[in-house]
């Protein structure tokens, strides 16, 4: 009887193939026969899910985003229940930064994509397209703050949550570049976010 596969195991498998090669390396190196054997298969097992490094380089960047949103929610989950807006931002921005090999990975990942969406404009849209829901989310939880009296009533949600979002961004490639240690990229969040947090 032949073996059964696992079609959406096998496109994971690939994506995360690319991504060990864009966290080293970069996507420039990234091509349909580099992922091909970093995943250890050949060449035709992959171009039978992706016809296109451009078909495979949009799958790996929506899975990364699904994987970097599982991580938030599991990480505002272990929380305990009905966390506060405050915990909620700073279980966000932990994730944001690179803490660990894990996320620095991620980042790495996501970086390599910010270069590559520089200069090509389908990917370009697919990295604009997750910003702003981001930005939402920081949003909504600085407006809640708002509400319980945590936040001040002069305080812009949206624009408090383009500088949250900045500001871990910058942190976070300072971290990469060895400027900061997570540590300090955290407790410097973590005073913005109590300076944020003062009625």
């Amino acid at each position: 009887m032949p073996k059964r596969v696992d079609h959406d195991e096998r496109r994971r498998t690939i994506a995360e193939a690319l991504w060990r090669i864009a966290s080293t390396r970069g996507l420039e190196s990234a091509s349909l026969r580099d992922v091909a054997a970093e995943a250890g298969m050949s060449l035709g097992q992959l171009q039978h899910y992706f016809r296109s490094r451009g078909e495979m380089l949009v799958f790996a960047l929506e899975h990364i985003n699904q994987y970097a949103g599982a991580r938030v929610r599991k990480r505002i989950t272990a929380a305990g229940d009905a966390p506060g807006p405050r915990t909620v931002l700073g279980e966000i921005v932990a994730e944001l930064l690179p803490m660990d090999d894990n996320s620095r990975n991620g980042i790495m990942v996501q970086l390599a994509y910010f270069i590559l969406a520089v200069h090509d404009e389908r990917m370009r849209h697919y990295a604009k397209e997750g910003t702003p829901a981001l930005v939402s989310l920081l949003a909504e939880q600085i407006r809640l703050g708002i509400e319980r009296g945590e936040v001040a009533t002069d305080r812009d949600p949206g624009a408090e949550a383009i500088l949250l979002l900045s500001l871990t961004d910058g942190l976070g490639n300072y971290v990469l570049l060895d400027v900061f240690t997570p540590a300090e990229a955290m407790r410097l969040a973590t005073a913005h976010l109590d300076r944020l947090f003062t009625p």
